[in-house]
């Protein structure tokens, strides 16, 4: 996995988290699952970067 894209899925789960927690304070369910969503999509980013560092060895 290049380093860019590690710290690009990084920033985009944390981002998610932000948003998440904002939402909950907030109680703003919509940003609260936009944060999940951005959190999830990260992981998944993430393992297919995985897969494919695995197949490249």
């Amino acid at each position: 996995m290049a380093f860019d894209d590690k710290v690009d899925n990084k920033a985009e789960e944390v981002g998610g988290k932000v948003k998440e927690g904002v939402g909950k304070a907030t109680d703003d369910e919509r940003l609260e699952a936009e944060g999940k969503a951005d959190q999830a999509g990260a992981n998944l980013k993430q393992a297919g970067e995985k897969i494919k560092d695995a197949f490249k060895s």
